[in-house]
């Protein structure tokens, strides 16, 4: 009975409520591009300009990702995305696993976000970083984005839309405009880390994939997307695309322009808006203009993932993976549960950042403890999708088998290393190298006691569909 009620209090949108293509790709945009990439450079910098080949290699596994989802998304247009494709293929516990794995990329993602979000608002504000005010501003940062999910979808969707295309602009610049004031020199030495160039190509990757998190949500929030066998795969697909451009290009005339040495200074965390002003030639007015973009963008991407963070539980909790009070929708028609208790644990893990160790630290330090909670339903919906096409292939003729399953096996492969690479191997002391694991590894076990509660009022995951 109580399975019933869960699922009765989770109603699909009404269409002129529900996103559409316009809106699902600006939610696609708006959740790769935060504020991850405008403070890669800083955070890469410990490994040089040989972090732009991180970020290509980096993007030909975001691109698998994309349409590996974008081809499961049209077969099973379920809300939870990687959730959902990890219950259909392998039952109930794999199906928790991830869910709850899931839900700790989104609410520890935004605790990196709102983190690298600062580093622009102190561009104006708090210059001198102290560290109670950094945490005032960063909460600003989380609970006004939680605040308009709580006011209903079509708010949700606007702000989205137009905050990605002001996010969109200062990359779209850095990109074109950018590349005319690069300076071969500035990409020499190529790498600082000390390590041999595959090695410091790897640890980039793992930083370099906190970027591209993301080509999954419109997949995750498939209840809120209109015709979502039509539009989500388009949305993954376009957004990812158009977020691949600017990344690489923008990285390269950042490196170009911004001697590594310098990027890589604490005073330098707001890395376009320094080579905005270096582009710029005098004052500051080009790196003020970018830090108000970043700052835009940050909060959209917030106000995404902020969503997201609540749209796992929900799908979850309909069918009895998750404890009931995360399915019940609010008058506004979201659930507002979940975008409350998501916010505040990102609240508490941001907090609890800023009053332990500092700088690049703290941002690498969450940023790969996504990787690897990320990459556990990247895998999963990697290893679903080759099952289902392995059977299809031997009940039916598929002629897309080949190129379904060699993407299937490319997100497969970069999931794996993207986990293991999720290390900080800037550091020396083997617990900052091993954080990420460990703090990963602790949320994860405080799954095992909701799981065995919830074990017993688990519906059965539903029929695969055919494949079309």
């Amino acid at each position: 009975m109580a399975e019933t009620e869960a699922t009765e209090t989770v109603p699909r949108p009404e269409a002129r409520t529900a996103f559409s293509l316009p809106q699902a790709t600006a939610l696609i945009l708006g959740s790769i591009i935060g504020v991850g990439i405008f403070n890669l450079p800083y955070s890469l910098a410990a490994f040089g300009p040989i972090s732009i080949i991180a970020m290509a290699v980096t993007t030909v596994g975001a691109l698998a990702l994309a349409l590996m989802f974008a081809a499961l998304s049209r077969r099973l247009p379920a809300d939870g995305g990687p959730y959902a494709y990890a219950r259909a293929a392998f039952g109930n516990r794999a199906g928790f696993a991830n869910a709850w794995s899931y839900w700790i990329t989104a609410w520890a993602g935004n605790a990196a976000i709102v983190t690298g979000w600062v580093y622009y608002v102190e561009h104006f504000v708090n210059k001198s970083g102290v560290t109670g005010w950094s945490i005032v501003i960063a909460l600003a940062g989380l609970w006004i984005p939680a605040a308009i999910n709580l006011s209903g979808v079509k708010n949700i969707g606007a702000v989205q839309l137009y905050t990605t295309i002001i996010k969109f602009v200062p990359l779209a610049i850095m990109s074109t405009v950018g590349l005319a004031f690069i300076s071969t020199s500035n990409f020499q030495p190529w790498n600082v880390s000390g390590q041999s160039d595959l090695k410091a190509i790897a640890g980039a990757m793992a930083i370099c994939l906190f970027s591209y998190l993301g080509v999954e949500t419109a997949a995750v929030a498939a209840a809120k997307v209109r015709d979502p066998e039509r539009n989500i795969p388009r949305a993954t697909i376009f957004g990812t695309l158009a977020s691949a451009v600017v990344y690489l290009l923008s990285l390269i005339a950042v490196f170009g322009t911004v001697p590594t040495q310098l990027l890589g200074e604490e005073a330098n965390k707001a890395s376009y808006s320094v080579a905005a002003n270096a582009m710029a030639g005098s004052g500051s007015w080009a790196g003020d203009l970018v830090a108000l973009a970043v700052i835009v963008s940050g909060f959209g991407a917030l106000n995404g993932w902020i969503m997201i963070c609540a749209e796992m539980p929900l799908a979850a909790s309909r069918d009895g993976l998750f404890p009931g009070v995360f399915g019940k929708i609010s008058k506004r028609g979201v659930p507002a549960i979940g975008i409350i208790a998501s916010t505040a644990l990102a609240s508490i893990a941001m907090a609890v950042s800023f009053m332990g160790a500092s700088g690049a630290t703290v941002f690498n330090t969450l940023i790969l403890m996504t990787g690897i909670t990320s990459a556990i339903p990247y895998a999963f919906s990697a290893l679903a999708q080759i099952k289902w096409r392995w059977r299809d292939h031997r009940t039916v003729h598929t002629p897309r088998l080949v190129r379904d399953l060699t993407v299937s096996v490319a997100a497969l492969i970069f999931s794996a290393l993207f986990i293991w690479y999720s290390r900080n191997t800037g550091e020396t002391d083997w617990f900052l190298v091993w954080g990420p694991f460990l703090m990963a590894a602790v949320a994860l076990l405080v799954g095992v006691p909701v799981y065995l509660r919830m074990r017993d009022r688990m519906t059965s995951p539903p029929p695969v569909p055919p494949y079309h």
